[in-house]
């Protein structure tokens, strides 16, 4: 029941605010990253990612797929993000997200949702993904994988999500920010006859340094680029955690060493020994070029040299002034960092009261009336049974009693042929019995005393001849022993 009110009340929010629901999970029996395929050549994911920690994400906004992200549940950060460039634009205001499904995979939420909006319907939310509070007091900002300046209107807001952010400084978050941008825009843009064939990747590799003994700090950023066209390249870039102004350029191949064992990032691409290798030096001259105007920052024009070294200790002056005038700010900075994040805890206290106020009052009203419908339905079933039982409770009662009453007629029948069945001369003999039975007395008597007159007899003559024996057998005796001129005199 509460689970079918949770879902009504989620819909409900979905129809009144529009383009609310963007990302899900993709399932394991979905191929690669199912409708986000399309942000990989030849629609084919990077491999090698196989960790059972790894979960696939197509990243969606307003229905429609906006970018695919790779994330890693253990270190809490993307992997990397696979998108294309849309059109550069300024940054709208931040609006995270955070992924239901990441840390609760029965949850009925199949896409992504705001942080204060979850409430109590997500179990163990922030097991498996970043939150926002990992990151307030930290020191750490959420850098962006895939940059919100490289993207425009919907594509820009879908990457306002905790799934697509590294803890970053906030001078490297600028810094990467920055340089993506014009790798971007100068390099690799003017380079690609068929600027929707340039697929880009931007990824982090975990360290073990954690936020608040959970969300892994990045040793590295990288970019991977690959232009899927007629006279198609590819390249990799990488910056160091350690130093925010580094930028190294290196092959796809050299890249894919640097991360898991079997990794190939552009799988469905052609070989980097079928690509244009002119093309991709033209690249790299133009990032060498980047590289050196950020690290460097002086001219090669002999005329401009002195007023560059001028310009040079014109910034340390200033550079020398902004770090003390930053060491004093940087209290009231913080103060009022902690303010907006009081009033920010405060709208968000607000909001998700009310939406508790809403969930519990749309959960009243739907038990109650689940409650009715469920007595309606009962009534109605228990009315019908009496009223289909009724005709059936008649119907057999009749059956038992046309059964008892042909079982009466079954018996007396059976009765009757048993009478009549009875032999005459039997009746004759069984009536004639008593009449027997006292003419035989006195024959029975008779024999009676015949038998112990007959007994007595044979006693009698038992005895003499018993007598008789004993009579002979004295006198045998008699002649065997005693002399015979004894008994002769």
């Amino acid at each position: 029941e509460w689970t079918m009110k949770t879902s009504i009340v989620f819909l409900l929010c979905i129809s009144v605010f529009p383009g609310f629901s963007q990302g899900r999970v993709v399932r394991d029996d979905e191929t690669g990253f199912a409708e986000c395929n399309v942000f990989f050549p030849g629609q084919v994911p990077p491999e090698g990612f196989t960790e059972p920690f790894h979960v696939k994400i197509c990243q969606q906004y307003n229905k429609e797929p906006r970018f695919a992200t790779l994330y890693s549940t253990k270190d809490k950060i993307p992997l990397y993000s696979a998108f294309k460039f849309t059109k550069p634009s300024q940054s709208e205001e931040e609006n995270w997200l955070v992924e239901p499904q990441i840390d609760d995979p029965e949850n009925d939420l199949h896409e992504m949702v705001h942080e204060a909006d979850v409430g109590g319907t997500v179990a163990n939310l922030g097991a498996n993904q970043a939150l926002t509070s990992d990151y307030v007091g930290s020191g750490y900002e959420r850098g962006l994988l895939n940059p919100s300046l490289l993207n425009e209107e919907d594509f820009q807001v879908a990457t306002y999500t905790l799934t697509n952010a590294v803890p970053l400084s906030p001078a490297l978050s600028k810094s990467w920010h920055r340089d993506i941008g014009k790798v971007v825009e100068q390099a690799l843009i003017p380079h690609c006859s068929q600027t929707d064939h340039l697929y880009l990747l931007a990824g982090a590799i975990p360290s073990s340094v954690q936020v608040k003994g959970k969300v892994s700090v990045p040793e590295s950023l990288w970019l991977a680029a690959c232009c899927d066209a007629p006279e198609g390249w590819s390249l990799g870039l990488v910056k160091k955690i350690n130093d925010e102004n580094s930028l190294a350029d290196l092959t796809v191949r050299e890249l894919e060493k640097q991360l898991l064992p079997g990794v190939h990032l552009f799988k469905g691409s052609r070989g980097e020994d079928e690509q244009s290798q002119e093309k991709r030096e033209a690249v790299l001259q133009v990032v060498s070029q980047i590289r050196a105007g950020e690290q460097v920052g002086k001219s090669n024009n002999p005329e401009t040299h002195g007023q560059q070294e001028g310009k040079n200790n014109n910034q340390e002056t200033s550079g020398w002034v902004r770090r003390v005038v930053g060491i004093i700010a940087t209290p009231f900075i913080k103060l009022l960092e902690l303010l907006i994040y009081i009033f920010v805890e405060l709208v968000k206290f607000v909001f998700y009261f009310l939406w508790l106020v809403v969930k519990r009052v749309v959960g009243t009203v739907l038990d109650g009336v689940y409650s009715l419908w469920n007595g309606m339905v009962s009534y109605l079933k228990a009315v019908s049974m009496v009223l289909i039982s009724i005709p059936y409770d008649v119907g057999r009662v009749i059956i038992n009693i046309f059964l008892g009453f042909l079982q009466i007629v079954r018996d007396v029948v059976f009765l009757i042929y048993r009478i009549l069945s009875i032999p005459a001369g039997f009746v004759l003999y069984l009536a004639a019995f008593p009449y027997h039975t006292i003419c035989a007395i006195p024959s029975f008597l008779k024999d009676v005393a015949t038998g112990i007159g007959g007994t007595f007899l044979l006693v009698v003559d038992a005895s003499a001849t018993v007598l008789h024996g004993f009579y002979y057998l004295a006198c045998h005796i008699v002649k065997r022993f005693v002399p015979k001129s004894f008994s002769d005199d």
